[in-house]
C-alpha cells in the first residue's frame, strides 16, 4: 500500500480503468456469509474478512489491482472432526487484461483478470476468488495427531477370510 494514498470504503461494483487512472485504493470488510461459493466449504459462516484494493500502473505502465486479503476461515478438521479457524494472509498483484491474448505479455508475479468490457469489476468476487483458491483440498487443524492405529481382525474374521475355511468344514463332515 502507498503511503498517504486515500483509504474508501469499497463500491459494489467499480470501473478499473477510471481506478486506475487515479490510482485509488480501497479497504473493506465482508461477512463470510456474504460469499456463497465460499460458504459450502466453511464449518459455519461466522467472521469476516478484511481487505485492500490499490488500483495503479507499474514501471511498464502494466494497469494492475495489488488484492491484499487478511481472513480467518472456520473449517472442519479432517483427523479430529472438530472446528478450527485456517488463517489466510496473502497480497497478490492481478494484471488486468482486456482480451486472453494479453496474458501473455504481463511480466512475472502478476495474476491475469480479464476485465469484460463495461470495465466494471467486483470487489467482493475478486476477494472470494482468492478464498476459495486459498481452501487446502483437506483441511487439517496445525497440531492434530495423525491416527496410527492398525486394527487387527478378530479370530472370526480371519477364519472367514481363510480360503481354506470351506474346506475344513467339509473335511469335518
Amino acid at each position: 500500500m502507498s503511503a498517504g494514498a486515500p483509504v474508501v470504503q469499497v463500491p459494489e461494483t467499480l470501473d478499473a480503468w477510471r481506478m486506475v487512472a487515479a490510482r485509488r485504493q480501497f479497504e473493506g470488510r465482508l461477512p463470510l456469509s456474504a460469499l456463497p461459493r465460499l460458504r459450502g466449504s466453511l464449518a459455519d459462516v461466522e467472521g469476516e474478512c478484511g481487505f485492500t484494493l490499490e488500483f495503479g500502473q507499474d514501471t511498464l505502465q502494466v494497469p494492475y489491482i495489488e488484492l491484499s486479503i487478511d481472513a480467518g476461515l472456520p473449517l472442519l478438521c479432517q483427523r479430529s472432526l472438530e472446528r478450527f479457524v485456517f488463517p489466510v494472509r496473502s497480497v497478490l498483484r492481478l494484471g488486468l487484461i482486456r482480451d486472453e491474448a494479453d496474458e501473455a505479455a504481463l511480466p512475472e508475479g502478476y495474476e491475469p483478470l480479464l476485465v469484460p468490457e463495461d470495465g466494471l469489476v467486483r470487489p467482493a468476487e475478486l476477494v472470494e476468488d482468492e478464498l476459495v483458491l486459498a481452501l487446502p483440498v483437506v483441511p487439517l487443524a496445525p497440531g492434530s495427531e495423525p491416527i496410527d492405529r492398525t486394527w487387527s481382525a478378530g479370530e472370526e474374521e480371519l477364519q472367514a477370510a481363510s480360503p481354506f475355511a470351506a474346506l475344513a468344514s467339509l473335511k469335518k463332515k
